[in-house]
């Protein structure tokens, strides 16, 4: 495994991380989410992103989470980064969502408690929220790093002006913002206009969620909707988005196959061929999807002529 120091930080990150948005809930196979874990370390992903809010039903995750942690990697805690968010809605009321004070410092005492935690080692705004002062939201955050229940913070899904003044407002506390996540892949290309040199001149991370666009970037919608399929469901994925990107992808597919790549392997390393992207956070659900993805760090070179036939397919 790779690892890269993230932003100007002396913290090194993997250059996989594993998301436990999906499939690591209530009903998800104990023994397969162990085994997801135990192989991911094994290969040298040392970074865990949650986030309060997941499951299904919320905080699931976290509680999964914590009794494997507890159970198989007490000892390793030091060799891993270990990460959570608050800014969504996690319960109702006023304080169950947004990023006051209040919901940051609740959620995150909460999160704690699920995965049986002293500190998670980065804690992210999941959101702008409009309705609170950003000035109160870094001040929370940098009161987190203070209180020593977490060693870094971050935020995620800022637009560009208040990501900016964030980054200032943190610099300004003395605990400067480690890292910026927001959704990033060949489909959905904004952080390039917004947030990648905006990250680089503040010297903070990026890490990308989302890279292979909720499956798309795949070889499971080559040949129709899959009836168990996300689009099929028509949660965050509609039948609708895949059909009008259905094109572009074929034309991926064929620039994967000359590469000697599949298409989810080309995607991912094509996140990975910018410096500024730290990591990418992967989604799985099994070990055997977590070996497939790791094999995209075999080749994250692009020659001009390939670059040139993505971006005119991307265009």
């Amino acid at each position: 495994m790779e690892y890269r120091r993230c932003g100007a930080s002396g913290l090194q990150l993997s250059r996989l991380a594993l998301g436990l948005w999906h499939n690591f809930g209530k009903d998800a196979d104990p023994l397969r989410c162990k085994s997801m874990l135990r192989y991911a370390f094994e290969q040298g992903i040392t970074h865990f992103d949650l986030a309060n809010n997941y499951g299904p039903p919320p905080g699931s995750a976290e509680i999964n989470f914590g009794r494997i942690l507890k159970e198989e990697f007490a000892s390793h805690r030091d060799e891993m980064i270990i990460t959570t968010k608050a800014g969504h809605e996690m319960w109702p009321g006023p304080y169950g969502d947004g990023a006051s004070r209040k919901s940051l410092m609740s959620s995150l005492d909460q999160s704690l408690k699920r995965m049986q935690l002293d500190y998670v080692d980065i804690f992210y705004s999941h959101r702008y929220d409009a309705q609170t002062p950003i000035e109160e939201t870094m001040q929370a955050l940098s009161d987190i790093v203070r209180q020593g229940k977490a060693l870094y913070v971050g935020i995620s899904k800022y637009p560009p002006e208040q990501a900016q003044k964030a980054f200032e407002l943190l610099k300004a506390n003395h605990t400067p913002c480690l890292i910026y996540q927001d959704r990033y892949n060949m489909l959905v290309r904004k952080p390039e206009e917004q947030h990648l040199d905006l990250v680089a001149k503040y010297g903070i991370g990026f890490i990308a969620f989302s890279p292979l666009a909720q499956g798309q970037l795949t070889d499971k919608y080559l040949h129709g909707i899959p009836e168990d399929s996300r689009a099929a469901k028509n949660g965050f994925l509609t039948e609708e988005q895949v059909s009008r990107n259905i094109d572009t992808i074929k034309g991926l597919q064929a620039i994967a196959i000359q590469r000697g790549q599949t298409l989810a392997e080309m995607a991912l390393a094509w996140l990975l061929k910018d410096d500024r992207v730290n990591s990418v956070i992967i989604g799985v659900s099994s070990k055997e999807q977590v070996a497939d993805n790791l094999k995209a760090l075999e080749n994250t070179s692009f020659s001009e002529e390939e670059l040139q036939k993505i971006n005119q397919l991307l265009s």
